[in-house]
């Protein structure tokens, strides 16, 4: 006989988003700036159209394994904090508490930030808006109008998630349509173009770096890329029907974010030879300036800052649900715990989260800066989070599985595998940052005691 369904927990936060909801966080969080980007990186790293294409088949086939891991634990245990809950359940309060403060203090802050400098980025390629390139204070901080910009970036799609979840997933589904939308309008410029030709993607760039390590450089850049599947886990405490809608979100999210990825690349080979897609940095406007002219590039700037506008109202909506699972638990400050009564929100988290990615703009202005604090604890963690189904298949054999993957354990161990053979590179490619994240982890270990015990006083009186 299966076990019976366990009964739901009681919640102040509340279930209102459905399947297309779910469904727009996966794609609209995971589509960035990285595509527009990195075909560039992977054709200098993998050397021709060929392996590029494998590349990004690998890293989509490595995501969705992920994401297949991450369905049968968010169908198993579809609460607020996601990846903090399997943690916890699985390795105890401690190795939870780590993940959480290291996405708190650190992960979160520099996504939200590197996003949003990154929009201001590409927003100063706009003649009428070259000023964001501009120093705007010279003491005691030099800071930039595009530093400026960022943290209004910032705060505005904070109040947006701050006024409700369900309208934040309104303005996520609405902007994921249009998104995919500007993606097929490059696709099919791309294929227009009178002078592309097919034997593009037969001729290898010379001057890669080819080889194995040519391919992992390659299969980093897609995997960044990729980036973001995970972060509807951190609101399944809020999406109806999880048992249904996170699984099915997941995956075809993934797929759906693969299958652009390959039309764009193929898009972007067809107009632009290997020799010059591995010299340009950002390949998909270049390609689209060479069939429209010079109006194509403002057309992708616009495209790549409407994209990031979606990534980082995902970014802020699943970030501020770690550290309110944590504080629910007693692990963290009670204040974040705080559910905004007229709007049902993790009103207390959002405002920190947004100070906190307000001060890492201020401090650190470099978008590669922020992207590589971000990219090493992510991955660190994406890998013990997946980890935790190999427990919980160990440990309770028979608990209620309303998904449960089929592939195991061979689709969760090569996720794994792959999330460390990543943290090696990034580690080893970013040692000041990586170890700064280290230290950040290590510095969580006396704090948890500290709280901890300050927890277990609270109980005892």
């Amino acid at each position: 006989m299966p076990d019976a369904k366990p009964q739901s927990a009681p919640r102040d936060l509340i279930r209102v988003l459905d399947g297309g909801h779910a469904t727009a966080i996966v794609i609209g969080t995971i589509i960035g700036s990285g595509i527009f980007l990195v075909p560039h990186k992977m054709m200098a790293a993998a050397g021709s159209a060929t392996m590029v294409n494998l590349v990004w088949v690998v890293g989509g086939v490595l995501s969705l394994f992920g994401a297949l891991t991450y369905a049968e634990l968010g169908a198993m245990k579809p609460q607020a904090g996601g990846e903090y809950v399997y943690i916890r359940d699985a390795y105890g309060p401690l190795p939870a508490f780590l993940y959480m403060w290291t996405w708190f203090i650190v992960s979160k802050p520099a996504s939200v930030g590197s996003i949003c400098i990154g929009l201001m980025m590409t927003l100063a390629n706009i003649p009428a808006l070259s000023i964001l390139g501009r120093a705007a204070v010279h003491h005691p901080l030099e800071i930039s109008y595009a530093q400026l910009g960022a943290i209004a970036v910032a705060w505005i799609m904070t109040g947006l998630n701050y006024i409700g979840v369900k309208r934040a997933a309104d303005f996520q589904l609405a902007f994921t349509i249009l998104k995919v939308l500007m993606i097929l309008a490059i696709v099919a410029i791309g294929f227009s173009y009178i002078d592309g030709s097919m034997l593009n993607f037969g001729i290898p760039y010379v001057h890669a770096k080819g080889g194995i390590a040519g391919f992992m450089a390659a299969l980093i850049a897609a995997l960044w890329a990729y980036d973001g599947w995970n972060d509807l886990s951190m609101v399944a405490g809020e999406v109806k029907n999880p048992e249904r809608n996170l699984p099915k979100a997941l995956v075809l999210g993934v797929l759906a974010v693969g299958i652009l990825y390959l039309l764009t690349n193929a898009a972007v080979q067809y107009v632009l030879p290997a020799a010059t897609l591995g010299e340009v940095k950002t390949p998909v406007a270049f390609a689209v300036g060479r069939v429209l002219g010079g109006g194509g590039g403002i057309i992708i700037a616009c495209g790549i800052a409407l994209s990031l506008i979606v990534s980082v109202n995902g970014t802020i909506m699943s970030g501020a649900r770690v550290p309110f699972a944590a504080a629910r638990d007693g692990y963290f400050f009670n204040s974040l715990a705080t559910v905004s009564p007229r709007f049902r929100t993790p009103s207390a988290s959002l405002l920190v989260q947004g100070l906190l990615s307000t001060a890492l703009i201020l401090l650190v202005s470099a978008f590669e800066d922020l992207f590589d604090l971000a990219i090493y604890s992510e991955w660190l963690f994406y890998m013990i989070a997946a980890s935790t189904i190999f427990v919980f298949r160990n440990r309770e054999p028979k608990a209620y599985r309303p998904y449960r993957l089929a592939g195991y354990p061979a689709i969760p161990a090569l996720f794994v595998a792959a999330a460390a053979v990543l943290l090696y590179y990034s580690f080893v490619e970013n040692l000041r940052n990586s170890a700064i994240c280290t230290l950040v982890i290590l510095a969580g270990i006396p704090l948890f005691y500290a709280i901890n015990a300050r927890r277990q006083r609270t109980h005892i009186s």
